[in-house]
């Protein structure tokens, strides 16, 4: 599997939501460096497992629609927008967010990520 292929399998699996899925794509040492609405949020492994804790208590459900992928050498580029359903209103589908993410990829796991967002 290339390195994109595992990234697109991240996105499209349940990880977002689900610290147990998460937690297979995630390299030991992996560092995130989100700029987000609130700012610079920096995330460990044990930050981003507690973020897809936090997720699933307020979702039933999370998709993410890729609209750019691409890949060189050891990174991959990703654009994408991720939709959710509330724990609330299961049957309603909301716009969450719009990412930019660029991983590194370091022994078939998310190593080092750089990423950008804005609300929907």
């Amino acid at each position: 599997m290339s390195i994109k292929e595992f990234v697109q399998k991240f996105y499209k699996s349940d990880a977002l939501i689900d610290s147990e899925i998460m937690r297979t794509y995630l390299h030991p040492e992996i560092k995130l460096e989100w700029h987000s609405t609130k700012g610079l949020i920096e995330m460990d492994y044990n930050s981003m497992l507690d973020m897809a804790n936090d997720l699933s208590r307020a979702y039933v459900r999370s998709k993410v629609r890729i609209s750019h992928i691409i890949e060189e050498n050891d990174l991959v580029s990703i654009r994408y927008s991720h939709y959710v359903k509330t724990i609330e209103n299961p049957r309603e589908e909301m716009l969450l967010a719009h990412f930019s993410t660029i991983w590194q990829i370091k022994d078939d796991k998310l190593f080092r990520g750089y990423q950008m967002s804005q609300f929907s």
